[in-house]
Formats: C-alpha cells, structure tokens, sequence
C-alpha cells in the first residue's frame, strides 16, 4: 500500500488501522525520527542518488505520510501491483493542524538539543519547506495551494480503480472495502493530535 497524502490528514492512525488489517509493517516518517540508517537512506533519496525501493523498505508491507508520498509516482511505478491511498482532510483542518505541529517543529531545528533529531528535523525542511512547499511553508494560502494541487494531481497521475481518496473519519468501511478484507470489530484508530504530538516531541525542543 503506497500512501500519498500529506502529513497531518491521519496518517499514524492510518498506519495502525492498515497493520491491523494485515498490511504491517507500515512506514512512516516516525521509522526515519528513530534510527540514523533509515535518514541516510533518504538523505541520499533527496540527493538523487540511484534508489532500490525493495530495499528502502524491506520489511515493510506499506508507507504513509513524508518522506514516501514525496514519491507516490515513483512507488507506483516500482510496485506496479500496490495500491494507492490518498489521505485528505479539510484544507483549513489540514492547515491549522500542520501550522501547528509540523510546521512548528520544523521552525525550532536550530533549538532541539538532541542531534539525530537536529538532524532529522533539517532534512525535514528540505523535503517538506523546500521541496514540498517551494519555501511557502509559512504562507496559509500558498501551502493549502500547495496541498489542494497535490490532491488533483495524485488524482490525474494514478488510475481510479487503483486509488482511493480517503478521510479517517469514514471509519473502517471504505478502507476495507478497498483492499476487499473485513471491517474489524474494534474502532478505527485515533491517534496524534496536537496535544499528541507535542507530548511526543516536545522534550526535545528548547
């Protein structure tokens, strides 16, 4: 399962609900705050070093949020057999929920006093402020511009029996209709909102 939407429109909870149903390990930006391999890794991506995806994420049955919606295409291409999975959210939900978290966390990387998380928080404005955003991470309108452009054009790029556009308010049903399993009995994960978020990463910023 590749997943394509930004950060900030559920995309933990989406990582827990799709190991649930059996699409585990997923991958997520988390995998490269915890290790120093995996930020190599996707240091030399951003670099335009050759890539093998099958190693990138060996183990891994699927990847959500930054840096792999980054190359939802790519991954496309590479797992001709993978879905897709377009997680959306209001665009001024969206906004207010990466104005204050993300967006946040990425302004303080010259504040943090641990160093591989220094480390990961420059890498992030690259792929994300630079890369994602065109340096408009700061402008409300230029990045919910941005994000309603990624939307259309994930839209254009991946063929409609292979994607599906989803909110993690619909629950379980459309997702696991999509990937034709059943519904769980437990309720659909919720996870990593603001206060979340802060509680996480917090500690490590002065």
């Amino acid at each position: 399962m590749i997943g394509a939407g930004f950060g900030r429109t559920g995309t933990l909870s989406i990582s827990v609900a799709l190991e649930r149903l059996g699409y585990g390990p997923c991958y997520h930006m988390d995998n490269v705050f915890a290790s120093a391999e995996h930020l190599a890794r996707w240091q030399a991506v951003a670099d335009g070093d050759p890539t093998d995806w099958n190693s990138i994420f060996a183990g891994h049955a699927a990847t959500v949020d930054w840096p792999g919606m980054l190359y939802y295409r790519e991954l496309a291409d590479a797992f001709p057999d993978a879905k897709v999975l377009l997680s959306v959210r209001p665009a001024d939900s969206w906004w207010e929920s990466f104005s204050n978290t993300i967006r946040r966390l990425i302004e303080s990387r010259d504040r943090v006093r641990d160093e591989h998380l220094r480390r990961v928080l420059t890498y992030a404005y690259r792929i994300i402020a630079v890369q994602t955003f065109g340096g408009a991470m700061d402008d409300k309108d230029a990045a919910i511009a941005r994000y309603e452009d990624h939307i259309d054009n994930v839209r254009k790029n991946i063929a409609a029996e292979r994607l599906l556009v989803y909110q993690v308010t619909e629950g379980w049903g459309p997702l696991c209709k999509f990937l034709g399993v059943s519904e769980p009995r437990e309720d659909f994960p919720r996870l990593n909102n603001v206060n979340d978020f802060w509680r996480h990463f917090g500690a490590g910023v002065t």
